[in-house]
Order: C-alpha cells, then structure tokens, then sequence
C-alpha cells in the first residue's frame, strides 16, 4: 500500500510521509542522557506525539520507555487522588507488563494496585511503588507523558507534578525515573500551587519550576521539507523539483507541521485528475502549491476553529493581530506580557528580531478573512464593489487595473473628508474589503509580510492563476518611494510579469 500524506493524528513512517526528525530526537536523548525533566509544549497538531512516539521506539533499546497519554484516562480518573493513583497505575502497569526489565513481583504488585487491592490507593503508595520499580529495573525508566492538558486544571494533577518534583530533587539519595517529559499545548511550568511548611507558609510554587527548557524548533525547515518530497518523488516519479516546492510551502507555511502537510495532501489528493491539473506533473508546481493553499484557506479545522475560539475569548488578542495586520503597528515582544504569552505557546505568533509577527502567511491570510468578514456586511467598500464585480471578472479573468480606478473613486468619494492618520490606520483595509467580495471562492490573496508597515502594504492577489501585486504605500518621501519600485522589480522577476500595478 502507497504511503500518504496524514493531518490526522500521529504520524507512522510506515504509513506516512515524514520529514527526517533525527536531529531532534538526537536533541531529546541528550537532554534525557543528562536526565533532565522537561516539558515540550507547542500548538495545536505539531508533531508532539509524533515525536514522543517514535522517540519511544528510538531509545527503546537504551531505556527502558513508559509512553503514557492522559487521553487514556476518564474525567472522573482525575476526581479524586484514589481513583487517579489507581488509573495511573493501570496505565503504567499496561505498558510495563511484558517487560523482562521489571521483577515478576513487582508487576504483580502493579497489577494489584491498579485493580484496586490496595487499601486506600493514594499519592505516596503510588510513588514508593514507582520508585521500587526504578531502583530494581535492568536499565533507566523514562517517563513519557502526552496531552497533559487532559489534567492541568484539577489539584490531584498538580500533586502528582509534586511528587515527580520531589523525586527529581532527591534524586541524589533514592531511585527515581531517569527522565520525564510531559507534552501538551500549555506550558505545565507555569501552573501554580500552595505548598504550605514550615519554612514556606502559603508560598505560592510551580510543582514543575524543576522543568529544563526545551528549545528544539519542531516546525519543518525547507530541507527536511524537501526531504519528504524526495521520498513522494520516488515513489511517483512526477519530475518535481523537489527543492523549489519545499521552498513554496514553507513560504506559505514557515514550516508548521499540519500545514504542510495539508498543502501536500491537497495536492495529492484533490488536485491531481482535476481539469486544471490532469496529472502529478502539472499539480507539483507553482500553480499546484498555491491552489492547495487557497483550498486549505477556505477549509474547516480544528486547528483553525481553535485560533478563532482563542481570539473570540481573548478580545486584547484579537485588538493586538488586528494592529499588526491592518495598521502595521510594531510591537515589541514580551514573553512576560500575558496575551502574548498565550497567542505563543498556542503557535499564532512568533518574536522575530524581538518584534511580534503572525507565525505564518496560512494563519495570517486566515486572521485577515476573519476580520474582515466582521465588517463586510456593514461595509461601503464591499458593497461598491459587489455592484462592479461583473465589470471586474470577464470571461474568468480580473481586470485588476479597473478595480483599482474604481476603489480610488470610491475611497474618495467615502472619505475625502478624513486626515492622513485615517488613511494610513485604515486606508489598507478599506482597499481589501473592497477586494475581497471580487475574489472570493475564486481567487485568493496574501500580504507580503517584508513590507507589512505603517508606509507600505504589498498585495499579492492569484485570480485562476492570473497573478497580480499591488502596492499600498503612503507617500513618505523619494526614497520610500524608490526603495517600493525596486522591490516591485524583484516581483516582477519572480512571478514572470510585465507590469506591476501601484
């Protein structure tokens, strides 16, 4: 059976099409060779079980790897400490059961724990019971923990983190896991609890503050990208150029993993047959990558249905992405600043050269339909511009030179009156709003985020291919201006043009 491209769940090498990760799973064995406790948290379907699971397999002949996810646990598991010390066990028990590392009598202890044999099952009995099965175990226990999130917000979850945190500081005196890694979304350091002694009286302590970071870069780089592609080529023989493909979908992507994915799926699955791309040859193109990601802009998610729910419950989320898209407002990046701490860790948002920046032109062109869309009903410009669109569209092609004349005369009839602070704050999108009802289902567009500032917006707009760059640029000076028509020679180079449109 021919591999494929997967956006649903983990991925396996001998199912999927995967890029090569053993650099990070080289990565990961150091940090576990140092036993370190640590914590991989990223967004939403990128990679994190991916990697736990074929990290498992990875070091399997090294350590001995308990691999357990949280999903496997009812919500009442987590009800009380009893019922959770039992469930963990029977986890731990299920994944350990057929190892020769662990005495036969400690496995049936195990097993008595998790089926209930143990007089009120708690915290401490669990612990004592996992530390004998590290002191007597052929080789070093790491811990794998997935979807984490499953428990973050109950107490017994924050007094089991205790318990790991105490065997890591005592490490030293008593046997405990060589290490642990808990994975999910949220970052589990920064969940707090009270630890009341004699020493601490209502001090207020992360249960995981013992977390090393973990740095490694999960999103695919065009090479690793390029990689996957090279496999798929084997297999299909389309004549692709693998290099410069891999280079379109980490344009649109900057290399989050779902996403690329979901490009490549598209186009192997959807476009290839179509009558725009009757085969492999004509759908691994130009033309091909950027179809696919139109179609992925226009699709459902979760991924995508999660961005939005985040930004609905976070209105000063939603005001800072709607700054940066629209008004090209520069802000700094602060990790201490809890909206942008949240938008990080869920992988909207990135610092890049200490400034916040929308973390890739999939999600940004996706924020940019989403909050336009709050407006259309209640717009002039879309409205003009409904009124024009058969003007616009003649026999499938755009006259993207008469949309323009016609936006000017409407934005100046609307709003002659308003200063120049007006025009530069909304003037940007004002024009896509007038664009948007033009090209929508048809065509699709992105902004080039080197020129996303207060002086200059560049637009790269493909109508059926049909491929179009207009500039939003504010009149600040010579050189400005200048500096616009040399980058406007460099599309021109790139998207084999004849004339760019200002």
């Amino acid at each position: 059976m021919s591999k494929i491209f997967n956006t649903e769940a983990d991925c396996k090498p001998e199912l999927h099409y995967m890029v090569d990760i053993s650099d990070r799973l080289r990565s990961i064995e150091e940090m576990i060779d140092q036993g370190k406790y640590f914590t991989i948290n990223r967004g939403r379907q990128y990679g994190k079980t991916t990697t736990l699971r074929i990290l498992a397999n990875y070091l399997r002949d090294k350590y001995l790897i308990v691999s357990l996810d949280f999903q496997d646990m009812d919500s009442s598991d987590f009800s009380n400490v009893e019922y959770f010390a039992e469930a963990f066990a029977d986890l731990f028990y299920s994944r350990v059961k057929r190892s020769d590392d662990l005495p036969q009598d400690l496995l049936t202890e195990l097993k008595d724990f998790a089926g209930g044999q143990i007089p009120r099952a708690n915290l401490r009995k669990l612990f004592s019971l996992l530390k004998n099965c590290c002191e007597k175990a052929s080789r070093p226990i790491v811990l794998l923990i997935d979807e984490v999130d499953t428990a973050s917000n109950n107490q017994v979850f924050l007094d089991f983190l205790a318990k790991l945190r105490a065997g890591y500081i005592n490490r030293d005196a008593e046997a405990t896991f060589q290490s642990v890694i808990l994975a999910g979304v949220y970052d589990i350091k920064n969940l707090k609890r009270k630890f009341v002694n004699k020493e601490e009286h209502n001090a207020e302590n992360s249960p995981w503050n013992i977390s090393a970071s973990f740095h490694e870069d999960m999103s695919f780089s065009p090479g690793q990208i390029a990689g996957m592609l090279r496999e798929y080529e084997t297999d299909h023989q389309t004549g692709m150029d693998e290099k410069y493909i891999s280079e379109l979908i980490y344009e649109y992507t900057s290399g989050y993993p779902v996403l690329v994915s979901g490009i490549c799926k598209w186009i192997d699955e959807e476009l290839i047959g179509t009558k725009e791309f009757p085969d492999a040859a004509s759908a691994w193109t130009y033309e091909g990558v950027t179809e696919s990601a139109g179609n992925l802009l226009k699709a459902s998610s979760p991924l995508f249905e999660s961005m939005i729910r985040q930004i609905t419950q976070t209105p000063e989320l939603g005001e800072m992405l709607k700054s940066i898209l629209f008004e090209g407002e520069s802000v700094s990046f602060n990790p201490d600043n809890a909206v942008l701490s949240l938008a990080a860790m869920f992988g909207y948002v990135k610092s890049e050269n200490g400034q916040v920046k929308v973390s890739n032109r999939i999600f940004e062109t996706r924020l940019y339909n989403y909050f336009l869309s709050l407006e259309e009903t209640e717009s002039a410009a879309c409205k003009d511009a409904r009124e024009n669109i058969n003007e616009f569209v003649k026999n499938g092609c755009l006259d993207m030179e008469l949309l323009l004349r016609k936006f000017v005369k409407h934005f100046s009839s609307v709003y002659a009156d308003n200063d120049q602070s007006f025009v530069e704050k909304y003037g940007r999108k004002i024009f896509l709003l007038y664009l948007k009802p033009v090209i929508n289902g048809t065509g699709h567009y992105y902004i080039e985020a080197q020129t996303r500032d207060m002086k200059r917006t560049d637009i790269i707009v493909d109508y059926l291919g049909q491929i179009s760059v207009i500039e939003c640029k504010i009149w600040h000076g010579q050189k400005y201006n200048e500096d616009g028509e040399k980058q406007f020679l460099e599309y021109l180079d790139r998207y084999d043009l004849k004339k760019a449109i200002c």
